[in-house]
């Protein structure tokens, strides 16, 4: 077994990496750029390499300076991770032309699996079902739309070297090719240095079912059953579950030896992932096609650590090693029932647009042990660090097993209600939705899932007006209590020695203004009117728990953690989480909530084109202009009718979030 490995990575997968080679008590170096330097892989690691600046292209992406790093510092071998160099042949052939392992399959087989065209037409070979489409060498954009237009819409265009999600366009009219078209080959050479592109049928509410395969070097190969990844965003994985809900043993038999098969094919050695599309045939039974094989390990292989009790990335470095399969496929067994949900930095209610910025807060609900409990997290961040805009948006991945699919959704539901994450918008809550939403919960499962359900998974609110504003007030209070002295006169309880005492409160909630009067009363009580909702208010410190108060009001009773972060208060309960602003009337005095004539950055990133120029007229909700951020480009549309007056930046510009890109006239 290796002494020391490098891991050519960062974030949760580092960390992830480092923790089984920890408990083998394999030594492990990480690699860092500027941003990354004090990140929790390199804490995590016992050894750190600096390899270069932000952006992946000069630091995680740079192989040569990465091998130099295992070199100096005396690694045997390096673990890839998933995605920068995961599926890159070149890096896979200088490690062993280095004479350093890379623990993963060999060049050979990610050249042959890593080029979606080159892995379909490979697989029609070998008799394996394929979705309809054109996956030539002819990349022309002329010849690209005859085809689609000859396989009829919707179709979808993939980057042919590309992965989650990137490069990734679903088109629905002839007229929409070509902008679609350009921008998923832009996106494709950012993430992946090759703008090749495939064309396929559209697959009408398909399931997104994949196999872990594992092969070692003396010709051993099984496979670890299936993952269900249906519930996407983007063309990104949002949830993902194992065994796949519905499966029969035999369906089961019958895509794992196809699977198999493929990872036969091209002599494959360690871990991979041969994905399916899944159609429901009238009669209810299930018809596959491949989709791909991801020559590495998956971002949701801990629900298949949890229904087989393995540890994945053990097997990895074992096979790596020269060793065999630890098992043999009728020693491999399903336990239980396993979901992982992706915990990201974006904004759901705004297309799932990323965020950036600082974890104020971040509370992580009470764990298990690492590879067998029933809740793991798996993170590369701490309370503190930034989110930054040069890598992927995901925070954490949540990962709950039980006995049956209920019972792990429940669990779900319970470690999502304790995930507390202050700073920057989160998926966390929209994830609760998805959770409890009745598609889900029942199975009723296919890659459209959200946008079916979108009319129950956005914009919901668990608290209410009422409750938020008694947290906030009882929260400002608490505060309020702590902060006073001995001397009586500093108290702030409403005594008086005559009459009563009246607070009026100005709060923003969901974008509304919203008033709280809060009367102290003679016997010391409080009654807290709201709108029209008024009655008792009654609070205490909760001793358990991490600030908690216990709340009574009008009615309702609840338990209620609130992080206060400049004037907005967030507000987490078990029914849910949300934010209200108290407001303080006289700093805002002169302050306009409207810009007209102003449309600005909504995240950091880099301006990739403009679509108008000075004087085009434009109207509402026209695209303007494409950004790229966190490795995914995001179309600026126009917010009313209007002139473009000034174009503030250039293609190519980096631009702060909140930057005025353009002026327009209304």
């Amino acid at each position: 077994m290796f002494k020391k490995i490098l891991i050519a990575n960062r974030g949760e997968i580092a960390c992830r990496v480092a923790a089984t080679a920890r408990r083998m008590a394999i030594k492990t170096v990480a690699v860092y750029s500027d941003v990354d330097a004090d990140a929790k892989h390199v804490r995590f690691c016992d050894e750190a390499v600096h390899i270069g600046g932000n952006a992946p292209k000069d630091s995680y992406l740079r192989w040569e300076r990465i091998i130099a790093a295992a070199k100096a510092t005396g690694a045997q071998a390096i673990h890839p991770g998933y995605g920068f160099l995961s599926e890159n042949e070149e890096f896979a052939q200088a490690c062993a032309d280095a004479g350093l392992v890379f623990i993963g399959p060999p060049a050979s087989a990610i050249k042959a699996m890593g080029l979606k065209a080159e892995s379909k037409r490979l697989m029609e070979t070998a008799g394996v079902p394929l979705v309809p489409g054109y996956h030539g060498s002819d990349q022309s954009p002329a010849l690209l739309k005859r085809e689609a237009d000859r396989i009829g819409y919707p179709v979808l265009i993939k980057a042919s070297a590309g992965g989650g999600g990137k490069g990734m366009r679903a088109v629905a009219r002839s007229e929409d090719f070509d902008a679609a078209l350009a921008s998923c080959k832009r996106e494709a050479i950012n993430s992946f240095g090759d703008d090749a592109v495939l064309v396929e049928k559209y697959a009408q509410r398909p399931r997104h079912i994949e196999i872990q395969v594992f092969g070692d070097s003396h010709g051993n190969y099984v496979y670890l059953f299936e993952r269900d990844c249906s519930v996407q965003r983007r063309h990104q994985k949002v949830l993902e579950e194992a065994p796949a809900p519905g499966m029969t043993e035999a369906m089961r038999q019958q895509m794992g030896a196809a699977a198999v098969a493929a990872a036969r094919a091209v002599n494959y050695v360690g871990a991979g992932t041969v994905e399916f599309i899944v159609e429901q045939r009238p009669d209810g039974s299930m018809n596959f096609f491949f989709m791909e094989m991801n020559t590495r390990l998956q971002v949701e292989h801990p629900v298949t650590e949890a229904i087989t009790g393995l540890d994945l990335v053990e097997w990895q470095l074992r096979v790596a090693a020269g060793q065999p399969l630890p098992l043999a496929q009728d020693q491999l067994r399903i336990n239980g029932h396993a979901i992982e949900a992706r915990i990201c930095a974006e904004n759901p209610e705004n297309n799932f647009l990323p965020a950036t910025g600082t974890l104020h807060v971040y509370q992580k609900p009470a764990c298990t042990s690492f590879e067998r409990g029933l809740v793991r997290v798996d993170d590369g961040v701490r309370q503190g660090d930034t989110i930054s805009p040069f890598y992927d948006s995901m925070v954490a991945k949540l990962i709950v097993h039980g006995q049956t699919r209920e019972e792990a959704l429940a669990r779900l539901d319970d470690a999502l209600a304790q995930t507390r994450i202050v700073g920057l918008n989160t998926n966390v809550q929209f994830l609760r939705h998805v959770v409890r939403s009745p598609s889900f919960a029942h199975a009723n499962l296919d890659t459209a899932l959200i946008q079916r359900e979108e009319a129950g998974l956005f914009k919901q609110e668990p608290v209410g007006l009422a409750m938020a504003a008694a947290a906030a007030i009882a929260h400002a209070l608490l505060n309020e209590k702590s902060d006073e002295g001995a001397d009586p006169f500093s108290h702030r309880d409403g005594w008086r020695s005559h009459g009563v005492t009246q607070r009026r409160f100005e709060f923003e909630f969901h974008g509304e203004l919203a008033q709280a009067g809060l009367t102290y009363l003679h016997d010391g009580a409080l009654r807290l009117e709201v709108g029209e909702v008024s009655g008792p208010l009654q609070f205490s410190k909760v001793e358990s728990g991490e600030g908690g108060i216990d709340i009574q009001f009008a009615g309702q009773r609840l338990t209620a953690a609130v992080y206060r972060q400049g004037e907005v208060d967030h507000v987490f309960t078990a029914r849910g989480a949300t934010q209200i602003s108290a407001i303080d009337l006289l700093a805002h005095a002169g302050e306009s909530h409207a810009e007209v004539g102003r449309l600005t950055a909504p995240m950091p990133g880099k301006v990739v084109s403009f679509s108008v120029k000075v004087g085009d007229k434009i109207s509402k909700g026209q695209p303007l202009a494409v950004m790229e951020a966190m490795k995914m480009e995001h179309t600026i549309a126009a917010p009313a009718d209007g002139v473009v007056q000034e174009l503030l930046y250039a293609p190519g510009d980096q631009v702060a979030e909140g930057s005025e890109l353009l002026k327009i006239t209304v």
